[in-house]
């Protein structure tokens, strides 16, 4: 762990921040999916905010989960929980007040498209990006 911290650090500090997404979430939550035989299919991390209207939390968005490095850590500075990735060409940073992790047999990304289709929900940020001059 003291490891991966000295790496997102440095990575932090050799890349512009311009390239670093950051957003903050109310809730992540760490998912396994498992078929019916027992099997793992995949694992996931999903973003929700808080809807008041709707007094739910709704997904906001979800990546695979492909690293361990991936996986929220507690942000004893911030008080909060963190998560950095690269996503694609560019350095994601996800913080949130609470994390949870589910073990399931369906999707709970896919189930929520019932509520809030994947079309209508805010998303991570994108990142900027830098213009370089191209002769």
């Amino acid at each position: 762990m003291v490891a991966t911290t000295i790496f997102v650090t440095a990575v932090m500090c050799l890349r512009p921040t311009d390239e670093v997404a950051v957003d903050e979430v109310d809730v992540i939550e760490v998912n396994h999916f498992y078929d019916d035989r027992g099997r793992l299919v995949f694992d996931q991390v999903i973003f929700y905010d808080w809807c008041s209207t709707k007094g739910r939390f709704q997904v906001r968005d979800w990546r695979l989960l492909k690293s361990s490095d991936q996986i929220p850590r507690r942000n004893w500075r911030r008080g909060d929980f963190l998560t950095i990735w690269h996503d694609g060409d560019h350095l994601r940073e996800v913080h949130s007040k609470a994390i949870h992790e589910t073990w399931t047999q369906y999707d709970p990304e896919l189930l929520e498209r019932e509520f809030l289709p994947k079309e209508k929900r805010s998303r991570l940020r994108k990142p900027k990006t830098i213009l370089t001059n191209s002769k």
